[in-house]
């Protein structure tokens, strides 16, 4: 025994907690009823009741409605629409067929539209500058103007059937408005151009723009220099594959 401590002290501390216990007990429901008590001493609403409840239980404030759930902050975020990046890569030890886009000597034929000529216009001004810089001489080149884009795929046939050209290259410009009219055309252009090149064996390129709105055709004439390079690539592959010793 010493001077701070002696026989019994921690059996009289416990029975005295045990004393206290009942009062502690109703200090702290004081302060429970008194938190569920609005500011007037009315009984607080129900729904308040089970908020304060909650926070007690959870230990956290209520989340604020105008913040987002935690779930929502994890989805994933959706890449704006496009065309998909990188190239095409052949593996090695096969026999590939490549094109170029180097015109020379070679004649090629463009078809446009003069509807909605102020697009078509710039169109044809992107292709020749092309054709320019691919080494295709003006002599070489023939523009073919046709009344709309309706009108590119039979222009694009007689050009081929000619068999005077290595390539024909359409350009036009659709632009949609409140009736069908646009899918009609845009459609019968594609299809069409198409079933030239498949029936005379001579590319046709694709160089047609379909817009919603006149505002979008700036970011889209390059379109026509796109068309050239295509075209003179697929006229290249058709002479190597004429000239190749299995073709």
């Amino acid at each position: 025994m010493n001077e701070e401590s002696w026989p019994g002290e921690d059996r009289i501390s416990a029975a005295e907690a045990d004393d206290a216990g009942p009062e502690r007990f109703e200090q702290d429901d004081e302060a429970e009823v008194e938190e569920l008590m609005d500011s007037d001493g009315e009984p607080a609403p129900p729904q308040e009741r089970v908020e304060v409840e909650e926070e007690r239980r959870d230990g956290d404030t209520p989340a604020s409605e105008d913040e987002p759930p935690a779930e929502e902050d994890e989805l994933p975020r959706l890449r704006a629409p496009g065309h998909a990046p990188g190239q095409l890569s052949i593996p090695d030890g096969y026999s590939t067929l490549k094109g170029s886009s180097d015109g020379a000597r070679r004649s090629v034929a463009v078809v446009v539209s003069r509807f909605n000529g102020e697009v078509t216009g710039r169109l044809l001004e992107s292709a020749l500058d092309e054709l320019e810089f691919a080494g295709v001489s003006r002599d070489s080149v023939t523009v073919m103007p046709v009344p709309g884009a309706f009108e590119l795929p039979l222009g694009a046939m007689a050009l081929a059937k000619t068999r005077r050209f290595a390539c024909v290259v359409a350009l036009g410009c659709v632009i949609r408005g409140e009736t069908p009219h646009f899918d009609y055309v845009a459609g019968e252009a594609a299809s069409g151009l198409q079933l030239a090149a498949l029936e005379t064996g001579v590319p046709v390129s694709f160089g047609v723009l379909t817009l919603d709105s006149l505002d979008q055709a700036d970011e889209r004439i390059t379109k026509g220099a796109e068309a050239v390079r295509t075209a003179l690539e697929m006229a290249d592959l058709f002479a190597q594959l004429r000239s190749s010793p299995t073709g």
